[in-house]
């Protein structure tokens, strides 16, 4: 069944308004660092002994850069973690998004003003009808040529 542009509209604007709702967010995940301080007297450098901690940390990347940041009671941990899935929602979202921007381009891109649909026959392009489906940027690229 043919997809109308309508409808994908429709459900660009639903994702929109969705966006909305998305709360604050930011990358990265959090982990446990058990580690030894280096001391010669601690408890730590006993053979056997875990080490201090966990400690909890959030690591994420910015510009390129990584970055830790001490997690150091439940409620910085709690509310890093609700962070952290918002962020996984704008991801998904981010993607369905796209998906469907993709599609309205794609349809728009074959429909003429009044109404009128273009048709493209295989002896009016290159590569039959394989050429008005949608291809990956990748496709047909060797590797290692980049």
């Amino acid at each position: 069944m043919r997809e109308l542009l309508v409808d994908l509209e429709r459900r660009r604007a639903d994702l929109l308004d969705r966006l909305a709702q998305i709360g604050n967010f930011r990358p990265g995940s959090i982990n446990a660092l058990v580690r030894r301080c280096g001391k010669c007297g601690c408890r730590c450098a006993r053979p056997g002994d875990p080490g201090h901690g966990p400690n909890l940390r959030l690591t994420y990347k910015l510009n390129g850069k990584t970055f830790s940041e001490s997690l150091p009671d439940s409620t910085l941990v709690q509310m890093a973690r609700l962070e952290i899935a918002e962020f996984r929602k704008f991801q998904r979202w981010s993607r369905e998004f796209i998906d469907i921007n993709v599609r309205i381009c794609h349809l728009r891109y074959y429909e003429l003003p009044g109404g009128r649909r273009r048709t493209v026959g295989p002896a009016q392009t290159q590569f039959g009808a394989a050429a008005l489906q949608p291809r990956s940027v990748h496709a047909g690229r060797e590797r290692g040529t980049e």
